[in-house]
């Protein structure tokens, strides 16, 4: 596989684990193609010609040093210029694999959020309602992702001569997918949070954070707690969303809320609005993206080697 190929089989994964269906997102790519032709030159001359292409803009191929045939990745759930330099170490490494976002990816990170809207009106939120909370938090993570260094660590790429790229929410559609499907298996089971605490502990990933002293957590609720309607509103869509969206979570009949991460903010917010929240593990919830994606690599004979937070789990019949 050259580059564009392992990039283009993470979209086309991406694309058939998101919430919102192959057919939305393709609707969604159609409508930026027309608004792309109704700009001046002058606006296209600045327009991110990667959104033509490309659902989740913090997945990107970053650098392409050489593009030769892919025999041997590095991968790590954070990948800064002390994993180039490790790769450089270890020798052989044809591509690097980062999966939280970095260089233009990272400046984009905001522009995937929009996904948050259509996965919370999945669950019940009325649309308009999503949409308002979500435009002012997806304002704030722009501004704060603003003064990033972006670029440190694909310049690091380019001077030690590594391909780079990053798969965010490719990924994190597939972590999502994944669990959504599990706990719909088991619907009729999870009764209680203990129930659910039970079912995540069996996933190998969160297995494994366990023994890391990571592993899944109830941030707000009790174990003896009912579930309701378990929501996956927290996995995948670039980073957390408007704290105020628990009221109307709840509101929309949503019990608990299996998440990756929480701040203190959207805590105390769900407290308020009696929510149950289960944070199953970030590092783990996105290896457990990450390793969905590479057992299609390793299929086709790629060597994968871990770093930076991965706990790789090949799913692949030995």
């Amino acid at each position: 596989m050259k580059i564009k190929e392992v990039y283009n089989l993470a979209i086309n994964k991406a694309v058939d684990f998101d919430f919102r269906g192959r057919e939305a997102v393709e609707e969604l790519m159609d409508r930026k193609k027309a608004k792309y032709e109704k700009l001046s030159e002058e606006e296209k001359l600045v327009f991110d010609k990667d959104a033509l292409s490309n659902p989740y803009l913090d997945s990107r191929i970053l650098n392409i040093s050489e593009d030769r045939e892919i025999k041997k990745i590095l991968v790590g759930i954070d990948i800064a210029p002390a994993e180039i330099l490790l790769a450089k170490e270890i020798g052989s490494i044809d591509l690097i694999i980062s999966h939280h976002p970095l260089g233009k990816a990272l400046a984009s990170l905001h522009e995937v959020m929009a996904l948050q809207c259509d996965v919370l009106n999945k669950y019940g939120v009325p649309i308009n309602v999503a949409e308002g909370l979500m435009e002012k938090r997806i304002s704030e993570v722009a501004r704060g992702i603003n003064g990033l260094n972006h670029q440190r660590t694909v310049d690091a790429s380019k001077l030690l001569g590594f391909n780079l790229m990053c798969l965010h929410t490719a990924c994190d559609n597939l972590a999502a997918g994944f669990l959504k499907e599990k706990i719909e298996e088991k619907e009729k089971e999870l009764v209680r949070i203990e129930d659910l605490m039970s079912f995540l502990r069996k996933i190998p990933e969160y297995k494994v954070a366990i023994e890391l002293g990571a592993g899944p957590k109830i941030f707000v609720g009790k174990k003896e707690n009912r579930c309701g309607k378990i929501a996956l509103t927290e996995i995948t869509g670039g980073t957390e969303g408007s704290p105020k969206l628990y009221e109307k979570m709840a509101i929309a009949g949503i019990g608990t809320v299996v998440g990756m991460h929480i701040s203190e903010e959207h805590k105390k917010e769900a407290e308020a609005a009696n929510l149950n929240v289960v944070i199953a593990g970030h590092m783990s919830s996105d290896s457990l993206g990450v390793n969905l994606l590479l057992d299609d690599l390793e299929k086709r004979g790629i060597e994968i080697v871990p770093c930076s937070g991965l706990i790789r789990i090949s799913r692949l019949e030995k």
